[in-house]
C-alpha cells in the first residue's frame, strides 16, 4: 500500500489509459481523465498546496530564531505579493508571466527534491542511511533530471496562456536540450554503477523505484501518455500528503497518552484535513474569484491579462510559496521530522 501510495501506482495507471483509449478513443478517455482529475483536485491537489501552511506556521515564535524560517515565510510571501500587485495594478500581464515561467522553472525542482526526500526517508525508516558516494549519485540523477526537464521539448520564442495570462516565453533552444539531456544519461550512468557496486548500502528496492517514477515519468517524460499526463499532479500530491499523514499520525499518537492525554489521532487528523480542504477553497476559489468579479464589474477585462487576473495570481502565489516553505518543513534540523519515523 505504501508503494502505491509514493508512486507506484503509476505503473497501473498506464495500462488502465491505454484501455480507457483503445476503447473509447483518445476525446473521450481525455475528458475522463480531466473530468475526474480536476474535481479530485479540491481535496487531494489544493489541500496538499495548504497543508504546507497549516505546517509550517505552527508555533512560529518558536522559530523565529531559523534563518531559513524568516526568509521562506516572510522575505519570500512578501517578494511574490509585491511582484503579483505590481503586475495587477500596472495591469502588466508579462510582469505576472515572468512570475509564472518562474513557477515552471522551479515546480521540476520541487518534484526532484521530494522524490529525494521519499527515498531518503522510507529507506532510513527500512534502516538504510544513504550517505557518501550514494547519496552524491542520487542527487546528481535528481538535479540532472530537472535541468533536463525543464530543457525539454527545445521549442521557440513565442506567446503562451496561464489561467488567462497570456505571456511571451524565451525560447529553449535545441543545444540547451541536448546538454542537457547529455547530462542527464551521464548521471543515470553513474546513479547505475554506484547502485551496482555499493555493497555495504543496498537501497531498498520501493523507495528507489518510487524516486525512479518521481524523476522520470512526473518530472521528465510527463508527455509519454496523453491521459496519464492529467494524472501527474494528483500523484505528485498522494505522494506528499502520504508524508504529511505519516508524521502528524505518529505525532498524535505519541500525545495522546500520558502525560499530555491529547485529542485522539482521527480527531487531530480530521482536523488537519478539513482545515487544508477549507484554505484552499479560499486560496484558490473563493477569494480570488470574489476579486476577478468584483474588478470586472467595474473594469474591462485586459485581453492579456483575461478575466480572471486574480486566479492567476493566487494560483503562482501559492506554488512558490509552497515549494520554498517545502525546504524548511522537509529538512532534518526541523524537530518535527523525528514524527515521520514511528515512535
Amino acid at each position: 500500500m505504501e508503494l502505491m501510495l509514493v508512486g507506484g501506482i503509476t505503473l497501473v495507471i498506464f495500462p488502465l489509459a491505454w484501455l480507457l483509449r483503445a476503447s473509447f478513443g483518445l476525446d473521450a478517455a481525455q475528458y475522463a481523465a480531466g473530468f475526474l482529475t480536476f474535481n479530485a483536485a479540491y481535496v487531494v491537489n489544493d489541500p496538499h498546496f495548504t497543508v504546507t501552511y497549516l505546517l509550517f506556521y505552527k508555533d512560529v515564535r518558536a522559530r523565529l530564531k531559523n534563518p531559513r524560517f524568516v526568509i521562506a515565510g516572510f522575505a519570500v510571501p512578501v517578494l511574490l505579493v509585491s511582484w503579483a500587485a505590481f503586475a495587477l495594478v500596472t495591469r502588466n500581464a508579462q510582469l505576472l508571466g515572468w512570475m509564472v515561467q518562474l513557477m515552471y522553472l522551479l515546480v521540476g525542482w520541487h518534484y526532484a527534491k521530494q522524490g529525494f526526500g521519499v527515498l531518503t526517508v522510507l529507506s532510513a525508516r527500512r534502516g538504510v542511511r544513504i550517505e557518501g558516494r550514494t547519496r552524491a549519485a542520487v542527487l546528481f540523477h535528481a538535479y540532472a533530471g530537472w535541468a533536463f526537464a525543464w530543457a525539454n521539448p527545445a521549442t521557440p520564442a513565442g506567446e503562451f496562456e496561464e489561467k488567462g495570462v497570456v505571456y511571451w516565453a524565451p525560447p529553449h533552444p535545441r543545444w540547451f536540450e541536448i546538454a542537457t539531456g547529455t547530462v542527464f544519461a551521464v548521471s543515470t550512468l553513474l546513479l547505475l554503477v554506484v547502485l551496482y557496486r555499493s555493497r555495504k548500502q543496498r537501497l531498498p528496492w520501493a523507495p528507489l523505484f518510487a524516486f525512479l517514477v518521481t524523476v522520470w515519468a512526473w518530472t521528465i517524460f510527463t508527455t509519454i501518455d496523453p491521459v496519464v499526463v492529467y494524472f501527474i499532479p494528483l500523484l505528485h500530491s498522494v505522494q506528499y500528503l502520504y508524508f504529511v499523514w505519516l508524521m502528524k499520525r505518529n505525532e498524535a499518537r505519541a500525545e495522546e497518552g500520558p502525560p499530555r492525554f491529547g485529542r485522539p489521532v482521527a480527531v487531530r487528523l480530521g482536523i488537519l484535513a478539513l482545515s487544508a480542504v477549507g484554505l484552499a477553497w479560499l486560496l484558490f476559489h473563493g477569494v480570488p474569484d470574489f476579486l476577478d468579479l468584483a474588478v470586472t464589474r467595474r473594469f474591462p477585462p485586459s485581453e492579456s491579462l483575461g478575466a480572471t487576473p486574480f486566479l492567476a495570481a493566487f494560483f503562482v502565489f501559492v506554488n512558490l510559496h509552497h515549494y520554498f516553505m517545502d525546504t524548511v518543513i522537509w529538512r532534518r534540523e526541523n524537530p518535527d521530522t523525528r514524527w515521520l519515523r514511528d515512535p
